[in-house]
């Protein structure tokens, strides 16, 4: 990921945050068909390792040994940056269209758990961790459903861990731009009809202009 040090997230804090309110990874590869995605929720499971699982018949179990490299990628939010937003626009004209957005790389090496403990322990703090920010005390539990019908989904999965070997994260959020262009992004992004989908790049900026 092309990463200018002004757009670098050296966070960890916010790292983390990222990857937990936007779970869903895209998990890159490469094998003998070639550069394949896949797409599944990740957490951490202790502080260099994420956790997941995949429909037993999805190709990637096949293609992949274990211990092959993997990159998930986690995608916050974005939002077009127009050049009429900076008031330095009426001096110069000197200003083209941009992206803000959100990303982080976890470069890493997987392994696939094929073994039934290991499969319910993994859905379990899936389960755990989902159920809880969806349903807080209403949570979910696997021992909710009839016991025969859970060992078949169970055996419909194929779990997996990626050991981390190393994070790349990146906030373009308009850093690079003079204080007056900057609050007026933060202005025209917290007026916007889409608020909801902008906010969290809204407090991101808040906290870096604060820093």
């Amino acid at each position: 990921m092309y990463t200018p040090a002004i757009f670098a997230e050296s966070n960890p804090d916010e790292i983390k945050r990222l990857i937990a309110d936007h779970p869903l990874a895209s998990i890159v590869y490469t094998s003998d068909e070639g550069v394949q995605a896949q797409h599944a929720p990740l957490i951490f499971d202790g502080e260099n390792r994420l956790i997941g699982h995949l429909a037993a018949s999805n190709e990637m179990a096949s293609l992949l040994a274990n211990d092959s490299q993997v990159l998930a990628i986690f995608s916050g939010q974005n939002a077009y940056i127009s050049p009429n937003w900076y008031p330095s626009k009426a001096q110069h004209h000197q200003h083209v269209p941009t992206w803000n957005y959100q990303k982080v790389h976890i470069y890493g090496r997987i392994n696939f758990l094929t073994d039934e403990k290991s499969a319910r322990a993994i859905v379990g703090k899936l389960t755990k961790h989902f159920e809880s920010v969806a349903n807080g005390i209403n949570a979910w539990k696997m021992s909710d459903a009839p016991k025969e019908y859970m060992d078949e989904m169970l055996r419909q999965i194929t779990p997996f861990e990626i050991s981390v070997d190393r994070v790349s994260a990146k906030s373009k959020l308009s850093q690079n731009r003079s204080d007056t262009d900057y609050n007026a992004v933060i202005r025209r992004l917290e007026s916007n009809d889409r608020l909801n989908e902008t906010h969290e790049l809204v407090q991101r900026m808040k906290s870096l202009k604060k820093s």
